[in-house]
């Protein structure tokens, strides 16, 4: 537990923003889950193809599989991509807006919460750094 409040103190704007990428595409599963075993499989099979394209243009001459964080957003972003879109087809979004309020609201509101639970730990670090002094 401690190594995941650790990693969340440390956590840099750039990776946030994949933090609520991920955030977003949960709350859209959540409204607009659709069990056919379709969409998932295919899913999967861009996810296979795309990661392993994804990881061959980053490998540099070294093992693809250095960094396993890396290794698994670059599976998992096509997956989810691939998905996400499957299931607002024919839904009315714009881009990545749902045309429900309510459900830009709460993923708005999963972000913010997610902000201020990082923000607290980032703090919490600080104020520990400077009593150890």
């Amino acid at each position: 537990m401690f190594f995941i409040l650790s990693y969340f103190a440390r956590l840099q704007p750039g990776k946030m923003i994949l933090w609520y990428y991920l955030i977003w595409y949960f709350v859209t599963v959540y409204f607009h889950f659709d069990p056919n075993p379709k969409i998932w499989i295919n899913a999967l099979g861009i996810s296979v193809v795309i990661g392993i394209a994804l990881m061959l243009s980053v490998s540099n001459g070294q093992s693809p599989f250095a960094n396993p964080w890396q290794t698994f957003r670059l599976f998992w972003m096509p997956f989810a991509v691939s998905s996400f879109s499957s299931l607002i087809k024919g839904q009315g979004y714009t881009v990545i807006f749902s045309p429900h309020l309510r459900e830009v609201l709460i993923a708005l509101a999963a972000c913010l919460l997610f902000t201020l639970f990082v923000a607290a730990l980032k703090w919490r670090k600080r104020r520990l750094i400077l009593s150890s002094r």
